[in-house]
């Protein structure tokens, strides 16, 4: 009967990946059928942290996430907890041996975001890695599996990778982050005079993690690549889209790709991996 719990729990993740990232979760369903679970289970954890400091403003955040904090230790410590999302997670951090100090770097930045509204470059570095790179070395892991060498010699990829990503959202959110919870995260950057040449710095930084991270993808295990080529291509085009418009522009919305276009990107993902060129 533990099977039928552990397959339930596993649900819950794989649901949660899908309600709350269409895009995350079409490029989970291209991975091998074999790395889906594990990294559902890494995206509900995650997912959930993130909507304790980010949604559940009516609460006391600090509270829950304190207790989502020692909830996750409890299970990874007794290898259960009736918390499916945490379950499942715990079953993924054994077998894949995911190491705890990734696990809290990623708790201190949560923790981050409910004490710090504005960063210098440290902290900004600092929190960069504990909520973002740290979520690309965990899925690392399980894209390797067991085989170390590997791991370490694609960990900074991975890290750049989860950079991109993270400060993509950040511009892509500006509005809520700014506006709504009053965060300021890009360091010397005066948002009440968001300036192109301010935009342009920021930009620039997210290319260089967007180059190194695309080096990494070619040397992925083929059971990853595919997948993880086309949430690149997703979030590059967001990127490229960012780009093009103004800083008042990004401040006034919300920026997004047209499932047309991810359509697109998919079909000329696919060409490129049947020809062998990812």
């Amino acid at each position: 009967m533990m099977r039928l719990f552990h397959e339930v729990s596993q649900q819950c993740s794989r649901i949660t990946a899908a309600s709350y990232s269409t895009s995350f979760y079409s490029a989970i369903r291209l991975l091998h059928a074999d790395l889906r679970p594990p990294i559902c289970n890494i995206y509900g954890f995650v997912r959930f942290a993130d909507e304790i400091v980010d949604t559940f403003l009516e609460y006391d955040q600090k509270d829950l996430l304190a207790r989502f904090k020692d909830e996750t230790a409890r299970a990874i410590r007794e290898q259960i907890s009736l918390n499916p999302i945490l379950h499942s997670f715990q079953q993924t951090v054994h077998r894949y041996r995911i190491p705890p100090d990734l696990i809290e770097a990623f708790f201190n930045s949560m923790e981050t975001d409910l004490q710090q509204q504005q960063h210098d470059c440290r902290s900004y570095e600092n929190y960069i890695y504990g909520s973002a790179e740290v979520v690309g070395l965990m899925c690392l892991c399980v894209f390797c599996e067991g085989d170390l060498r590997k791991y370490q010699n694609l960990e900074l990829p991975a890290r750049s990778l989860g950079a991109a990503f993270q400060k993509v959202n950040f511009l892509r959110d500006l509005n809520t982050d700014y506006t709504q919870l009053n965060r300021r995260y890009f360091p010397g950057v005066d948002f009440g005079n968001f300036t192109p040449g301010m935009k342009r710095d920021i930009e620039e930084d997210i290319a260089r993690d967007f180059q190194q991270a695309y080096k990494g993808i070619l040397r992925l295990p083929i059971k990853a690549r595919f997948g993880v080529y086309v949430a690149y291509k997703y979030y590059y085009s967001l990127f490229r889209k960012i780009k093009k418009v103004q800083p008042a522009q990004i401040l006034a919305q919300r920026i997004r790709i047209p499932n047309y276009r991810k359509a697109l990107i998919l079909v000329r993902a696919g060409v490129k991996n049947q020809l062998k060129l990812i």
